[in-house]
């Protein structure tokens, strides 16, 4: 039997406002969130949407994490698009090997019970 864990999050971001000092530039919010900066441009990995709660609302896999995170928020095919406003904190893993990715998305979907995953899903 394989033995799979949970990855513990690389980053964390969460809703916030943000609190400028002086001359400092405003950060454009996206739902919400000012922090996608601190995402690497080249990293690989999965991300998981939770609510204030902190119930799994969504997990997914990327090569290229902020992009792919930003494009939930942004395009209209997101399978969150109408559910953008419950995502409270985002959990992002960094995973370079496709192949973990894919495998640590299901287990996680599934382990977890995500809410607006539905593909992958062998819990129903």
């Amino acid at each position: 039997m394989i033995k799979i864990e949970i990855p513990t999050p690389d980053l964390s971001i969460t809703q916030r406002e943000q609190a400028r000092s002086g001359n400092e530039p405003e950060i454009p919010s996206i739902n919400g969130f000012i922090d996608f900066h601190l995402i690497p441009r080249d990293k690989g990995g999965i991300f998981m949407f939770y609510n204030i709660n902190d119930e799994l609302l969504f997990v997914g896999k990327a090569r290229k994490l902020r992009q792919r995170i930003k494009k939930h928020f942004e395009d209209n095919v997101s399978p969150i698009k109408s559910h953008r406003d419950e995502v409270y904190t985002i959990d992002i893993c960094y995973v370079d090997d496709p192949v973990d990715r894919e495998i640590y998305e299901t287990y996680i979907i599934n382990q977890l019970k995500s809410k607006y995953n539905v593909d992958k899903v062998f819990y129903r």
